[in-house]
């Protein structure tokens, strides 16, 4: 079965930077979108930025114009670069791979990697 594994996080001072790294396997990369999600404490999950099979990507307002998602097809990986960081962006970051055909979904998450921002 498939899986997605986050690898990368850790502790930075505010206006770091550090670049997730999540390596799926057991599925068809190419034919998924891949995404990033967070849920910081006490807060909802959100998502953070998405990237589809085409290369076309969408952020949240939260982390646009900071944060850039890309993806190598050739490692099976999807990256996070996130600059700039503010406390606010602690959190747990997820990777979803997600695929629809033909009414069937399939559906990945990783065990999610902990960024924490602070002086």
């Amino acid at each position: 079965q498939g899986k997605v594994v986050e690898s990368g996080g850790g502790l930075v001072q505010p206006g770091g930077s550090l670049r997730l790294s999540c390596q799926a396997s057991g599925l068809t990369f190419g034919n998924y979108a891949l995404s990033w999600y967070r849920q910081g404490p006490g807060k909802e999950r959100e998502l953070v930025a998405r990237i589809r099979t085409v290369g076309s990507t969408h952020y949240g307002d939260s982390v646009k114009g900071r944060f850039t998602i890309s993806r190598d097809d050739a490692l099976n990986t999807v990256y996070l670069q996130m600059n700039n960081l503010k406390p606010e962006d602690t959190a747990v970051y997820f990777c979803n791979a997600e695929h629809y055909s033909l009414g069937d979904r399939y559906n990945y998450w990783g065990q999610g990697t902990q960024v924490t921002v602070s002086p």
